[in-house]
């Protein structure tokens, strides 16, 4: 068989949660939380799955989750959204931004990403025939923290370019943009057809204070954009798989006719589950940047006599270590390294790369229980 994507390999998730469990190693690689979901959601679940909530859910998911969907971006974004024609449930928002990259982007097209680039938009959009381009966000003496190149995207940015992918919160490096770097990008993209992605997984991950600035929430750029979040990262429940997309009709409508091809609906307990866990509880994405800040506080206390350096994360469940002050091996080996040999799991950040990285960086996930920290930081603190 003639492969449709001859230099893809196995995620590099999947290698370093295998080589942990191998290793019998602490994984602080793939980003899922050690801990469950609430209670009272888990209740909900149990109750759908043993009444009548276990046929098929409309295809483009639950009427009560979209309507809940809607009040929340209402409450946090200033839009009121249409929950029949500009709301879908995903299969996970993995399959949400590949039905939104399938619907826009053509062959011969191309499309910008930001390096590191989360690893399942490339193939995505190779798939739909289209051409990844890469523009890597910058560390700077004035601004230490990776950021957007404003000139190097204007300059990427041509008669062929079809999408933009954005995902900030930023996975791997835990960055954000703010609301100027919005009316920036308006005035970059105004006289073009292109049109955005916005991953907003962890859009009720952020810290210190700030806040979360949704493509949602933006006049100009909102037209154009399909958003994609996840209900696994906010509720602690990564397994269920199950995200959405929010986007103006007329680009819901052709997100639509893919997602029907690629799932058609999504599994209908954990959908009533969430609509009532959400009407009941509209507190818990709010208590989500005090939990998980701690949790960022108390992995990087327990680091400060490492050898590793680091600038603790704006947003997200994960956390960039430096190692350059203790090898110059190369990141991939690195970690493995580190897996077989003192026994905690980890993700180099090249991998998210199209050009080799001259730092030598590791994303950790901190967002597990108290022990399992320390269990992983009194192991890096021997390196």
């Amino acid at each position: 068989m003639q492969s449709k994507l001859p230099d893809t390999g196995t995620t590099i998730f999947a290698v370093m949660s295998s080589l942990a469990e191998e290793c019998n190693a602490i994984n602080l690689s793939q980003g899922y939380p050690s801990f469950n979901p609430d209670q009272a959601l888990l209740d909900l679940v149990t109750h759908y799955l043993n009444s009548d909530g276990n046929q098929y859910a409309p295809m483009v998911g639950v009427p009560k989750l979209r309507r809940a969907i809607a009040e929340k971006v209402a409450l946090l974004y200033g839009r009121e959204i249409d929950p029949d024609h500009e709301i879908t449930v995903c299969d996970g928002a993995t399959e949400g931004l590949f039905s939104a990259i399938q619907a826009t982007v053509h062959p011969g097209d191309e499309v910008i990403v930001f390096d590191p680039a989360y690893d399942s938009y490339e193939p995505a959009i190779r798939l739909a025939g289209g051409t990844a381009v890469h523009v890597p966000l910058v560390e700077t003496d004035e601004n230490p923290d990776y950021h957007i190149d404003w000139d190097r995207l204007k300059a990427a940015i041509n008669e062929r370019t079809r999408l933009l992918i954005f995902n900030f919160p930023h996975n791997p490096t835990g960055v954000i943009l703010n609301a100027s770097d919005l009316d920036t990008l308006a005035e970059i993209i105004r006289e073009t057809d292109a049109y955005l992605l916005s991953d907003e997984v962890y859009e009720h991950i952020v810290f210190d204070g700030a806040q979360f600035h949704s493509f949602i929430r933006h006049d100009e750029l909102w037209e154009r954009t399909f958003v994609v979040s996840s209900f696994g990262k906010t509720y602690h429940a990564t397994g269920w798989k199950v995200g959405y997309c929010v986007a103006p009709a007329r680009l819901t409508e052709e997100f639509r006719k893919i997602h029907q091809w690629v799932c058609y609906a999504v599994v209908t307990p954990i959908q009533h589950a969430l609509g009532d866990y959400m009407s009941q509880s509209p507190g818990h994405y709010a208590e989500l940047p005090r939990f998980y800040a701690a949790k960022r506080d108390r992995f990087c206390e327990l680091l400060k006599d490492s050898r590793f350096t680091l600038r603790p994360a704006r947003g997200t469940f994960f956390q960039i270590l430096d190692y350059s002050k203790i090898t110059d091996i190369d990141d991939v080996s690195y970690a493995k390294q580190l897996t077989r040999e003192i026994g905690v799991a980890s993700i180099p950040i090249s991998v998210f790369c199209e050009q080799p990285l001259t730092s030598r960086q590791l994303r950790f996930c901190f967002a597990k229980d108290d022990k399992m920290l320390e269990q992983a930081a009194a192991k890096l603190c021997q390196l």
